[in-house]
């Protein structure tokens, strides 16, 4: 019997994120010549895929609450730094609304997770 992991959406989505954030960083790095608020998009981009995978290994659910908290800063802190490159004219309208609404969708299931576990963890139920 074969095992086939149940797809994770939202590990799919932040690591497409994180691809087309690094994809970003390239390019404003080398066509704008910008690297200052790119590198902290790369690292605030990226950070939220890792945190999403630590969280498949986390202790307990006050452990993962935790992580998926980290990822949700780092989505927000994402979205303020391509709000900032779009007013600086460094990304286009066009590329900002499509990276943005990827931000957008990541911290809804972010977010919505976050209230899922706080409920289970108000529960009583702290056990992984």
């Amino acid at each position: 019997m074969e095992f086939v992991e149940k797809e994770n959406i939202l590990k799919t989505k932040s690591f497409a994120f994180a691809v087309r954030i690094v994809r970003v960083y390239q390019f404003l790095s080398m066509q704008k010549s910008e690297f200052v608020i790119s590198k902290q998009l790369l690292r605030s981009g990226t950070s939220v895929g890792a945190m999403v995978k630590e969280a498949e290994h986390a202790e307990s659910r006050l452990d993962f609450k935790h992580k998926m908290s980290i990822a949700q800063k780092e989505i927000n802190e994402s979205i303020y730094w391509l709000e900032l490159l779009k007013e600086t004219e460094y990304l286009s309208k066009e590329q900002f609304e499509s990276l943005n609404i990827d931000a957008i969708e990541l911290i809804k299931i972010v977010t919505s997770i976050i209230k899922t576990i706080k409920a289970k963890l108000v529960n009583g139920s702290r056990n992984p």
